[in-house]
């Protein structure tokens, strides 16, 4: 059996992470798989819960999908009516923050490291990625680290992003390209029931 241990001098044998982490992931995952996972769609208050209690920040009025997989929830903040969909995959060790009504639907993979494949060390690098408030990431996209998701942009089904996306447009592709426009609306004349942005 082999093992990763700090000291290793093939560096593809050292842990990325410490201790401390991964026990608190080994937590979360049995906890994801025993309470969460299961939970009936409509229960989004139950997931919200959950995320709360390992450290997310989550605005009201979440849509929080059973299939959704968040690695870390201490590291995921969201505003009011923000949807996960159906299987979207967070992988957030650089934090992941998303803006009032945005929305990830299904299959979609928040991607937020990756390694430094030009050092024999392969060094691990995480990014924060961020949306603005109305943007949208179809089935199947994936944004890759350190992006920002421009306000109502949209990433169109299948697309992939290295890079941050302008305020309504709408790309596709992969590597994405900006292919329309967006009709822009006013989120700020919205009711204010609408636009709420703070954490319960």
């Amino acid at each position: 059996m082999s093992w990763h241990t700090a000291n290793n001098p093939d560096p593809m044998k050292r842990p990325t992470f410490g201790f401390t982490n991964r026990l608190r992931r080994v937590i979360w995952y049995c906890t994801y798989a025993i309470l969460f996972k299961p939970s009936p769609i409509p229960f989004y208050g139950w997931r919200t819960f959950l995320l709360r209690l390992f450290g997310a920040k989550i605005g009201k009025s979440n849509f929080i999908y059973p299939s959704a997989k968040v690695w870390a929830p201490w590291l995921l903040e969201t505003e009011d009516v923000v949807t996960i969909g159906r299987g979207v995959e967070v992988y957030n060790p650089g934090g992941v923050k998303l803006a009032h009504h945005t929305i990830i639907a299904q299959d979609a993979y928040l991607c937020g490291a990756t390694h430094d494949y030009n050092k024999f060390t392969f060094d691990y690098i995480s990014k924060p990625i961020e949306s603005e408030p109305y943007a949208w990431v179809c089935a199947h996209a994936i944004v890759l680290p350190g992006v920002r998701l421009g306000e109502g942009c949209v990433l169109g089904a299948g697309a992939v992003t290295s890079k941050s996306l302008e305020p309504w447009t709408v790309y596709a592709g992969n590597p994405s390209k900006a292919v329309a426009k967006r009709n822009w609306f006013d989120t700020k004349a919205q009711p204010e029931s609408l636009t709420r942005g703070k954490s319960d």
